[in-house]
């Protein structure tokens, strides 16, 4: 992936940006244009060209690019499709730019782990300074290796060896709650949805960082598999919900990256951990369960169990009183009739972190949208025999009541980020393969970096 050979060592890739490239042409020489106007380049996003010397070897790649998604995966391609061989990157970049193009490159050569490619060989790129480089591109690569990972590998017990596997790598405290105990430590909400399985259901601890530090906690929706419950979702909508767990993927990689770049925080990561599977005992609609806060829920649909499992690990995250809360699900369809696979959708409860992740946003290149905590449509989760409904009959604003049930268990001096990601790519892009996908975590790395480092 990287070498620490001399830059004078390896094969320079230019990159052209398309605007520039006419331009540019007029200040080469004329064996070079000729060249280029052979191969048919045009320095188009994702075009390169293989440059020889006068012995027949690589002299340099040209390669096209667009800033309409930034540096970052303007060289995914290349790596894994230039011949084997050192290279470096040529041109007037910045070390945050450089750094941000190389992530791309290293994301570019992902490979699910099971697959038979996974020893494959790719070329090579310089750089220096690569550790925060490749704990960027591990981490990422392990959100998408657990979602991409086949549900009957990926019940809560392997979700919890993970989530212990990284608390080992990086010297961080980490503790679990299994089956039956989850009632004696009062998650009545998990253990609802995760009762049904005979992969029993589990809360993920961890814990890392100086106590003193600002206290900042991740939580992620750990359903390792989605049938919708007894509102046993049709085949088709099944069919990728091993990636329902995406939420708790993705802030074991947001943990990572903390922890790997030693941001000084206090930080705690909670993982509901179920399966939502069907049997007798499995929880039905209308019926009425508990939550750790107290409120009594009646259930509409027992395929808006990911709020549930929720619900009651943001009220024990909530408990510490931390500087902040950020969680992460693959929540609603209505998110992404919203704004698509692509743009994850975000909630805030104060104007203050709303504003500071969309600049962080900008500031890494990744989308993310905010949408509306509005209050008049917790209106939509009336119940006559409970506190409220899990979800609203109507359907409309479903994103937008999702967060507001959320928003029941967060008190109001609390900062929380609530992130509605998709969390696969249903389609393959520059560095990123279809399938599962971290998404958001680019932006609000940058946030925690912004705010705490």
């Amino acid at each position: 992936m990287f070498n620490n050979k001399v830059e004078s060592d390896s094969i320079p890739l230019v990159p052209i940006h398309s605007d520039d490239y006419r331009q540019w042409l007029e200040t080469q020489e004329i064996g070079l244009c000729t060249w280029l106007e052979n191969n048919n380049f045009n320095a188009k996003a994702d075009e390169y060209c293989l440059v020889p010397d006068a012995n027949g070897n690589i002299e340099s790649v040209i390669v096209g690019y667009d800033t309409n998604e930034g540096l970052r995966w303007m060289l995914s391609d290349l790596s894994g499709n230039l011949p084997i061989n050192n290279y470096h990157i040529a041109g007037d970049f910045s070390q945050s730019e450089h750094d941000d193009i190389a992530i791309g490159w290293g994301l570019g050569q992902y490979c699910y782990q099971a697959s038979q490619k996974g020893n494959q060989e790719y070329a090579q790129l310089y750089i220096e300074n690569s550790i925060a480089v490749e704990a960027m591109i591990e981490a990422i690569s392990l959100v998408r290796n657990l979602i991409n990972t086949p549900a009957n590998l990926m019940m809560p017990e392997q979700l919890s060896a993970a989530t212990q596997e990284l608390a080992n790598q990086y010297n961080a405290d980490f503790s679990e709650v299994v089956d039956e105990a989850i009632l004696q430590e009062h998650y009545p909400a998990v253990f609802a949805v995760g009762k049904a399985s005979q992969y029993r259901p589990r809360i993920l601890k961890m814990t890392w960082g100086d106590k003193n530090a600002p206290h900042l906690c991740l939580v992620g929706k750990g359903v390792c598999f989605d049938t919708g419950g007894l509102d046993l979702k049709p085949s088709k909508f099944m069919r990728n919900m091993k990636k329902d767990m995406g939420g708790a993927a993705h802030v074991l990689g947001l943990a990572q990256m903390i922890m790997a770049l030693n941001i000084p925080v206090k930080l705690s990561v909670f993982i509901p951990a179920v399966d939502n599977a069907v049997s007798s005992n499995a929880f039905r609609p209308g019926d009425v369960i508990d939550t750790r806060a107290g409120k009594k829920v009646e259930i509409d649909n027992t395929d808006a169990e990911g709020r549930l499992v929720l619900c009651d690990v943001l009220s024990e995250a909530a408990e510490y009183n931390p500087d902040l809360i950020i969680d992460f699900a693959t929540l609603t369809g209505a998110a992404r009739v919203a704004l698509g696979t692509e743009i994850p959708v975000f909630f805030a409860n104060d104007s203050e972190s709303a504003i500071k992740i969309s600049k962080a946003s900008e500031d890494a290149h990744e989308r993310v949208w905010q949408l509306p905590l509005h209050k008049p449509y917790f209106s939509q989760l009336s119940s006559h025999v409970a506190d409220m409904t899990n979800c609203s009959e109507q359907g409309y604003g479903g994103a937008i009541t999702a967060a507001l049930y959320l928003n029941e268990f967060i008190p109001d001096n609390v900062s929380w980020l609530h992130f509605d990601v998709m969390a696969w790519n249903t389609r393959k892009r520059s560095g990123r393969p279809q399938g599962g996908e971290a998404m958001g975590l680019f932006a609000v790395l940058e946030f925690v970096k912004q705010h705490y480092g």
